[in-house]
């Protein structure tokens, strides 16, 4: 017996209506995109993003459906290849199957402005760690990304205050990308395949106050604006 639909209100509804509207068009219509997608898939792009219900790839990049292989977690991260008590498995499960068996052509890492996960692990440098059950023991793969350095005039290096970053939290966002991008070179498979030129790694961060999109070159380990006007 069909479930009563009116049963859902609010925005719960909203996306129901939306998922019968997708089937009336992509199924019950004249388009066959989504019947040819049933053979199977293959996607040229790993995009690994944040979970941010505010950075939606597809929509911003107007992605089809086919096209890019996704993996969401806190924090757009990536775990060491080898890394202790099962922390990330699922990532790096994923990861693998977009290599091996899709056999993607790009990696990206989606980093984004005002991100949570990040604000919280500066939270946790700063000795003020969220209680949980599971977000600390991820987060720490930021720890390292939260130790900003720069030099003086004299060429002495100083280490920039918990409280600075803070406020200029877009250094640790960008930092932390740049951190998962040297994690997947440590991937046998990734990095074998970055060497015979069939698989390219990028580093992309998203300003959500300003719709600016920086990224790394392919392969690359410096942020650059992508002017796209």
């Amino acid at each position: 017996m069909p479930a009563d639909f009116s049963l859902f209100t609010g925005v719960m509804a909203r996306f129901i209506e939306g998922m019968r509207a997708f089937r009336q068009q992509e199924y019950r219509g004249e388009r066959d995109q989504m019947m040819h997608l049933q053979k199977g898939q293959k996607p040229e792009i790993l995009l690994i993003g944040c979970s941010d219900s505010r950075i939606d790839f597809s929509l911003m990049a107007g992605v089809n459906p086919g096209e890019v292989f996704m993996v969401r977690n806190i924090a757009n991260l990536v775990p060491p290849y080898a890394y202790g008590s099962g922390v990330g498995q699922g990532v790096r499960a994923a990861i693998e199957y977009g290599v091996k068996i899709l056999q993607i052509s790009h990696i990206v890492v989606f980093g984004h402005a005002n991100c949570g996960g990040i604000r919280a692990a500066i939270d946790t440098a700063a000795g003020n760690a969220p209680e949980s059950d599971f977000i600390g023991s991820w987060l720490s793969l930021v720890k390292n990304a939260c130790i900003q350095e720069v030099a003086d005039s004299n060429g002495k290096v100083h280490r920039l205050p918990i409280e600075m970053l803070k406020e200029y939290s877009y250094l640790v966002e960008r930092s932390s990308v740049l951190n998962s991008l040297e994690n997947l070179r440590g991937y046998p498979w990734v990095a074998e395949r970055v060497t015979a030129g069939t698989l390219a790694l990028h580093g992309w961060w998203f300003d959500l106050q300003t719709g600016d999109l920086w990224g790394t070159a392919p392969n690359g380990s410096e942020f650059m604006p992508l002017d796209f006007d």
